[in-house]
């Protein structure tokens, strides 16, 4: 795929999809489906359902057709296909109507294939077909509700509504872990956390799974947590901080001491949060690090440009701990950010 302007932009608070559908049969009990999937009814062919969903085009490598798959021994879920070789890498491939309990449609339309690459793991995802890429605010992205959520195995984190459709954005990242739990979250246990001092972080992460692993580890390197499902709600609970923090005569970060945000999140992203925080005064001095897939060298010019006082990408939570205490005491010897030295003199 082409690189789009999106890609060296941030705090926008937007991103781009890339749009696919997958296609399930119609059965004689079918009259309580979800109004999320569309029927579809082409001349000459039996009709079917059709349920529309996204990724976030930072994380799509390619789209391309159903390739040579050989099997692979021992696989620990009917849904991955096998694996296939794409310029001498060796790609897993995962039918996604199998991983969301859809029934597979026989001698239909060829299928696609996305290729996705996200903390350090590239992976493909068999789909029925690609549509378009869309450019939307966060703000337009809602979170799904408990029905969604159960139906969908835990795997959607936001839903959009376009033209006709309704688009799930799929947590491709919980797919991936659940399939590798190797992959997963996990603190270096050789650390003795509880010589560290206690300090209170915020956590925001859009992906329940994620969100109860980080804040299940942090707690155990000694941090207090509260967890947030968005950028938006950690920065309207920092206002109110920093309500309190000016009436008592305080600095805000006598409440809190870091932030740490993913990326990709409804009504507002990391990157913005990031900024928001960073451009206030009284909350500048908060050290802000994004926790995210999204973190790559081609993408880390992003995090820089609003201010990020650490990127570091999943599931690298040992170094994350650390990099967080290290950042609260240079913060709190004195240390101002480059942006700010100025501003200062």
């Amino acid at each position: 795929m082409s690189q789009t302007n999106i890609l060296l932009e941030a705090g926008t608070n937007e991103l781009e999809i890339v749009e696919f559908y997958i296609d399930e049969p119609v059965t004689e009990l079918d009259s309580g489906t979800s109004s999320a999937l569309k029927l579809i009814q082409e001349e000459g062919k039996e009709p079917i359902y059709r349920g529309y969903y996204g990724v976030n085009v930072a994380k799509v490598l390619e789209i391309i057709q159903l390739p040579h798959v050989t099997p692979l021994p021992e696989l620990q879920s009917d849904s991955v296909l096998g694996a296939f070789n794409l310029r001498s890498q060796i790609i897993p491939l995962v039918d996604l109507n199998i991983w969301l309990e859809k029934q597979s449609l026989l001698n239909h339309n060829p299928p696609k294939v996305v290729v996705t690459e996200f903390n350090n793991v590239t992976t493909a995802f068999k789909v029925s077909g690609v549509n378009r890429i869309h450019r939307i605010s966060w703000e337009d992205v809602d979170a799904p509700n408990s029905y969604m959520s159960f139906f969908s195995k835990g795997c959607i984190t936001g839903v959009v509504r376009l033209e006709d459709r309704i688009v799930f954005i799929l947590d491709l990242e919980k797919i991936v872990t659940e399939l590798n739990p190797n992959l997963g979250l996990r603190l270096d246990a050789a650390i003795n956390w509880k010589e560290t001092q206690n300090y209170r972080a915020f956590v925001c992460d859009d992906s329940s799974l994620i969100r109860n692993m980080l804040k299940t580890l942090l707690q155990e390197a000694n941090f207090e947590v509260r967890d947030f499902t968005n950028g938006q709600e950690a920065w309207d609970e920092l206002c109110s901080l920093r309500k309190k923090a000016i009436e008592e005569g305080k600095d805000v970060s006598d409440y809190i001491q870091v932030v740490i945000s993913d990326i990709e999140m409804p009504r507002m992203d990391g990157h913005t949060l990031c900024k928001t925080i960073k451009e206030d005064p009284y909350m500048k001095k908060i050290p802000v690090i994004l926790f995210s897939s999204l973190i790559t060298d081609k993408l880390r010019h992003k995090g820089e440009s609003v201010g990020a006082d650490e990127q570091i990408s999943k599931p690298g939570v040992t170094l994350l701990a650390q990099r967080a205490h290290e950042l609260i005491h240079q913060y709190a010897d004195g240390y101002v950010p480059e942006p700010f030295k100025e501003e200062t003199k």
